[in-house]
């Protein structure tokens, strides 16, 4: 079994083919023992990021960060022979987030640790439900524990926020997407939770598409068509150009110029209906700035295509999860 590696710019700007999670329940599947780096396959759609190598690398060097291999406490009270089995759950509702990286914490320390998966990526969990069973040497369960929980917690938190937002909106037929607002060196892991929420990446980067923000403007007197002119002389001939509009009359000259999207940036909802009037669909509108669960719905109401939310990745809570052994 191996993971897909997502092409670092592969689909920017929101357009991956039905990357919501799935929902239908798997046949759990047992991983004992494995050769090489220990991962389990992602649904094809969610395209887990990280290539084996990667994935087993960034594992390591957040169980060498925690210490586990010299795991004193676990060294000292906890003899060599002895075997235990555990239960990875959820605590509160949620959807699963970051497993490839938790089979592979425990694997990394222990080969022989039989795993069993009871949940993957994308599905939903209600308070209790297990993730991981697991069984084998007591000493690298205990030492991958905490490095294991902490990646979903971090990863499942970002796609139960996500979920929240697409069934918010669940209906209107407009993509919940997400932001740059990313921690630094974890981007793709992030994005990757998005899509497992049932939302969708944004740009991956500052070089995959072009996005003209109200600071470039100023760098041009706040004109929109030399903004354009410039980006289309300098980006590559299928570059996607969008404009980020504080006003109705920058999205008359954003569409003036056949830009592909617009951003509509905190505005009023009965703005954003001009503005969708006024696009007439010769544009995707995107709204983004003081989006909250709360107003969500209404802004997809206003007929705009898409809304991203920077809270997916900065301000996600985590969903707490817990290892529970026998």
């Amino acid at each position: 079994m191996s993971l897909e590696r997502q092409p670092d710019r592969a689909d920017q700007f929101g357009d991956h083919a039905d990357q919501s999670g799935s929902e239908q329940r798997r046949i759990p599947r047992t991983l004992t023992p494995l050769t090489g780096v220990p991962a389990i396959r992602a649904d094809d759609r969610l395209q887990f990021p990280l290539s084996n190598r990667e994935l087993e690398d960034i594992v390591r060097a957040a169980l060498q960060e925690d210490g586990a291999f010299n795991d004193v406490t676990t060294l000292a009270t906890v003899v060599s022979t002895r075997r235990s089995r555990g239960t990875l759950v959820a605590r509160g509702d949620g959807v699963l987030a970051g497993v490839p990286l938790a089979v592979s914490a425990f694997c990394i320390l222990d080969p022989k640790t039989t795993i069993r998966i009871e949940h993957e990526d994308g599905h939903r969990v209600a308070k209790g439900n297990p993730a991981l069973f697991l069984s084998g040497h007591a000493r690298p369960l205990l030492s991958a524990e905490r490095v294991a929980v902490n990646f979903m917690m971090r990863l499942s938190g970002i796609a139960t926020l996500t979920r929240k937002y697409v069934d918010a909106i669940d209906g209107t037929g407009v993509k919940i997407l997400d932001t740059r607002k990313t921690t630094p060196l974890w981007r793709r892991l992030e994005k990757y939770a998005v899509r497992c929420g049932g939302g969708h990446n944004h740009r991956m980067d500052l070089a995959s598409a072009v996005l003209i923000k109200d600071n470039h403007l100023s760098a041009v007197d706040g004109s929109v068509s030399e903004a354009v002119r410039r980006a289309r002389a300098h980006a590559p001939a299928d570059a996607k150009i969008e404009v980020e509009c504080d006003t109705l009359d920058q999205v008359k000259a954003a569409l003036d110029v056949g830009v592909d999207m617009i951003l509509l940036d905190n505005m009023p909802l009965a703005t954003m209906r001009e503005a969708v009037a006024l696009a007439k669909g010769n544009a995707i509108l995107e709204a983004s700035g003081g989006i909250r669960l709360e107003n969500v719905r209404s802004v997809a109401e206003t007929g705009v295509d898409w809304i991203s939310v920077g809270k997916l990745t900065h301000s996600a809570p985590s969903l707490d999860m817990a290892l529970d052994f026998d």
